[in-house]
């Protein structure tokens, strides 16, 4: 139910809260600053009618250097959206969340803060919320200056190119992407990095009048929080990051990084169709043997489409859902069901007859989730922030011409996922016009004030369990909350971890070391009867 709520609020979001931030100016930029009186304060005003609930809710947007370095390139707007906490006279400052992506909004975050923080944390804190600088209504960063330029460009892009000739468009078609994006994406295409965020992300915690730093991210996030601790620690009070990537490989390997999040995905499909086993007929996939049966839909897929009431189902399609149920195990059912009327309609196609489009409204519903490094609810808006920050961020050693190969390689030791995520990243970047961004690639060794606390799933997808284990290595002043569980991050949806993060961020006590956590709702059971 909470995923559910939030996705809701943020879908209802997309228009933009706050005057819409102002294109890139060659004003004077705010310098940054080494303490909070050093910069100008956040001006924050009422926000535009209609734009959010009733409530304590203020909008503002903040001006920041495009080059922290150079102020020469300019400046642009930040739109930020603040919850004022429920009982000021209690305030400890503002918590400045983030969703991940990178290309995540996370300007409307605190209007569904209830959906993932115990209300002690609202209580205390102003949750603020703010589109990254490229994202939403930051100053987005665009490639394309017509969405037929932009249509053209990208129709080569397909999801899982297997034939030569599909894998000569797609990269061909990233190609052309980095020609655009260099032609149009402006000074700040070479400006998109993590580093740069954080930059501003600290610029932004001295403005709100914070001596040091709230700060909550989730998948992608918790990369600017890693980076931040590192960059920052002294100006850190309290960092949670759930969903964790490996910041250490992430920012030196980005193939190998991205290799080993495909065999991430493998872990949490492995893990559902045990638990579908497991569950017997309470998942509709239970009979015989889930992982055959799967892999024998897998398998036809590959050889040709299988047409279905309501549409056809390609290998593509398949996968890109498949990775994105992964995220939310409350589809679990639902996509069990599917893959069981799919199943009989692979071996009987007369058994198609008594079936309708409802029967598959997930696996024939277009879906591109599985690619981003960000919660399963937000929203991605129309820019090119994604592979702005991801191409400037990671380190890719491969080229274009040896994507054929290393695509191959993945699929055989990631059947289900090796080759679509070979054609994200590993297939754009080589491509990507920015060749010398500066980025933050460590130390990561951690000398804050406090603990990072660094939450991690058993059965994550997106980001594996092992990246929260490194992640909590790596920044070494730190704690790990591991919890057995399926899903893209978790705070909202264990009681025990938004208890434990709660302590954390209003008191600074740290959990003991060695917890596992259990979700609230386990996969195919209810509210009702889970255990």
């Amino acid at each position: 139910m909470r995923r559910l709520v939030l996705a809701g609020a943020l879908a209802a979001g997309v228009a933009v809260a706050v005057t819409p931030a102002a294109a890139a100016t060659t004003a004077a930029p705010v310098p940054a600053p080494a303490v909070v009186g050093a910069v100008a304060p956040i001006a924050w005003h009422a926000c535009a009618p209609g734009t959010v609930p009733a409530g304590p809710y203020s909008c503002a947007t903040y001006r920041v250097p495009i080059d922290h370095d150079n102020a020469a390139l300019g400046t642009i707007d930040i739109a930020l959206l603040k919850r004022a906490a429920a009982k000021p006279d209690q305030r400890i400052g503002s918590l400045f969340l983030n969703p991940g992506g990178p290309g995540g909004s996370g300007l409307r975050m605190p209007v569904s803060a209830t959906g993932y923080f115990d209300q002690a944390v609202l209580d205390r804190f102003d949750t603020v919320g703010f589109d990254p600088r490229g994202v939403g209504a930051s100053n987005p960063l665009r490639c394309f200056t017509t969405a037929e330029d932009a249509a053209e460009v990208t129709a080569g892009q397909i999801l899982m190119p297997i034939s030569r000739a599909e894998m000569s468009a797609a990269l061909a078609s990233f190609r052309d992407y980095g020609r655009f994006c260099k032609t149009n994406g402006g000074a700040l295409l070479s400006h998109m990095s993590t580093k740069d965020v954080v930059r501003d992300l600290d610029l932004l915690r001295a403005a709100a009048g914070d001596a040091k730093l709230n700060f909550v991210g989730f998948s992608y996030g918790t990369l600017i929080g890693a980076t931040y601790a590192a960059m920052f620690p002294k100006n850190a009070r309290a960092l949670v990051i759930d969903g964790n990537v490996d910041p250490a490989l992430r920012t030196s390997d980005g193939t190998q990084y991205d290799r080993e999040r495909a065999q991430g995905f493998e872990i949490s499909l492995k893990g559902f169709l045990e638990k579908c086993k497991q569950a017997g007929p309470a998942c509709a996939f239970s009979a015989g043997q889930p992982k055959q049966k799967f892999d024998e839909i897998r398998a036809a897929l590959r050889q040709a489409p299988i047409k279905l009431p309501g549409g056809t189902l390609d290998i593509g399609q398949f996968t890109s859902v498949m990775s994105s149920v992964l995220y939310s195990p409350s589809a679990f059912s639902s996509i069990a069901s599917q893959l069981q009327s799919v199943y009989n309609v692979l071996k009987a196609p007369a058994a198609a007859h008594a079936l309708s489009a409802a029967n598959f409204s997930t696996l024939l519903a277009p879906t591109k989730l599985g690619k981003f490094d960000a919660r399963g609810d937000s929203p991605y808006l129309s820019d090119d922030s994604y592979y702005a920050v991801n191409c400037s961020d990671k380190k890719f050693r491969n080229k274009l011409d040896d994507l054929p190969a290393l695509a191959a390689n993945w699929e055989r030791e990631s059947p289900t996922f090796g080759r679509y995520q070979a054609f994200t990243d590993p297939a754009a970047c080589p491509a990507w016009p920015v060749k010398k961004a500066d980025v933050y690639r460590g130390p990561w060794r951690a000398s804050t004030d406090n603990p990072v606390l660094v939450i991690g799933n058993y059965y994550d997808p997106a980001t594996q369990y092992r990246f929260a284990q490194r992640m909590a290595d790596e920044l070494g002043y730190s704690r790990l909350l591991s919890v057995d569980a399926f899903g893209h991050c978790i705070l909202g949806d264990s009681a025990g971890v938004d208890a434990a993060t709660a302590d954390y961020l209003i008191d600074l006590k740290v959990p003991a070391a060695g917890q596992v956590f259990d979700p609230d709702v386990q996969p195919f059971t209810t509210p009702a009867n889970k255990g």
